[in-house]
């Protein structure tokens, strides 16, 4: 009976929220941002300590889910123009190749081999946007240049780690480069966001405007509401489909619906940020779940040491000398460079399709011996990269708090609703 219960979607959903909550008070006692208390707070929780929770489907679901509103929130702050700026495209590209150079170097150093020295490199090109993009909203930055070139090369970054995890795949798998795979890829990536974002934000805001003084509008309020989140998780599909993480994709969505006025509707912005308020904290709190730190052996440690090391360095240097390159100051480039640091669920899907590839060669092995040893290498690799997104997740909100933005509180994160006229 107890058993069915704990299984139950309600127990669950109380549960994550509960964890939620206490990663709040736990933020309030370090003073750190609520995204570093609902981490840490998952981490104890998750089956590194306590194994109260686990990464379950319906925990990856709710996370998923968060991650996409998030973003989708995240997006009615910027403009078209925000994303396709030359310097964030030149930041976002040498922000993807230091870092590679950098994880290949240092996995052949500590002598992997050449599968598993790929797919480090891999995993270190990514960036989360969802993290940053929050501590800077927390602290009511994402109107500021820095910020804007932040998300701006991230969403960039995306495409080009998409690209990168391609041509490791592919040579992970055959052995070889496969040109045609590639060029699709590149085709898909962009050509979805241009037309996506192109179309959209022609047709999208006066299509909402039409269906706001509409007669079923005037009647239910929550229409164009519902309407405006169909089209964020429809986005979020279609990036999806092509190959991209679905939270770019609600992004656009948002940037596409960021300037819509209506007159008789409930507020959209207003509707997604509460929907943020639950969704989002179970998506952070799933990020310290995913870590179960209880693979981490000795030999592991020094590597995932200085691998987080190399994966600060190469994108603080990576992205932060582009941006000073292209005219910005040195405090915005370094705000930049840290705030590209963060490795998030992106690394984490690299790591996974990593231990994917090492279960599917073991399982192909003859010798059981090498099997086994295939299998280990696999964990290894996975928990190396998951603990070192772990890392750089949380200690960008730190570094943003504790020095750069030392002393500010954090802003309201519910906006007004609009008057209407």
């Amino acid at each position: 009976m107890l058993e069915e219960l704990i299984s139950t979607i309600e127990f669950q959903m109380s549960l994550l929220l509960f964890v939620a909550l206490g990663g709040y008070l736990l933020a309030t006692r370090i003073h750190q941002s609520a995204v570093i208390g609902e981490i840490l707070v998952g981490l104890i929780v998750g089956p590194s300590v306590l194994g109260l929770i686990t990464y379950t489907d319906f925990v990856q679901s709710l996370a998923g889910l968060g991650a996409i509103i998030l973003l989708f929130v995240i997006g009615f702050e910027f403009e078209l123009r925000d994303i396709t700026n030359w310097r964030y495209i030149l930041i976002a590209l040498i922000g993807v190749v230091v870092p590679w150079v950098g994880g290949y170097i240092t996995a052949v150093f500590f002598g992997m081999d050449f599968y598993s020295a790929i797919f480090i490199g891999t995993a270190l090109t990514a960036t989360s946007i969802a993290i940053t993009a929050n501590v800077l909203r927390e602290m009511g930055k994402l109107h500021q240049p820095f910020a804007k070139a932040i998300i701006g090369a991230a969403v960039i970054d995306d495409i080009l780690s998409l690209i990168v995890l391609s041509i490791c795949t592919d040579l992970a798998s055959t052995g070889e480069l496969v040109p045609l795979g590639i060029g699709l890829t590149v085709i898909k990536a962009f050509g979805f966001v241009i037309i996506a974002a192109g179309v959209g934000v022609k047709v999208i805001p006066i299509l909402i405007t039409k269906m706001d003084e509409t007669k079923i509008a005037r009647q239910f309020p929550e229409f164009v509401f519902i309407f405006a989140m169909m089209i964020a998780f429809f986005y979020a599909m279609m990036a999806e489909m092509v190959g991209i993480s679905a939270i770019v994709g609600a992004f656009l969505a948002g940037v596409c619906v960021n300037r819509v006025s209506l007159k008789h509707s409930m507020d959209i912005k207003l509707g997604a940020e509460y929907l943020y308020i639950i969704f989002a904290a179970i998506f952070f709190v799933s990020l310290g779940i995913i870590a179960d730190l209880r693979y981490l052996t000795q030999d592991m440690i020094l590597f995932i040491v200085i691998l987080t090391i190399v994966a600060v360095i190469t994108k603080v240097v990576g992205c932060g000398l582009p941006a000073k390159l292209t005219g910005m100051s040195w405090r915005d480039s370094a705000l930049i460079g840290f705030g590209m640091t963060p490795r998030g669920e992106v690394a984490m899907i690299v790591g996974l399709i990593a231990l994917n590839r090492f279960e599917e060669m073991a399982a192909a092995a003859i010798d059981p011996l090498e099997a086994e040893h295939l299998l280990q290498l696999g964990n290894e690799l996975f928990i190396a990269i998951v603990v070192v997104s772990l890392v750089t997740t949380v200690i960008v909100p730190m570094i943003y708090r504790g020095f750069f933005f030392k002393g500010e509180k954090p802003k309201a994160l519910v906006c007004e609703p609009e008057t209407k006229t």
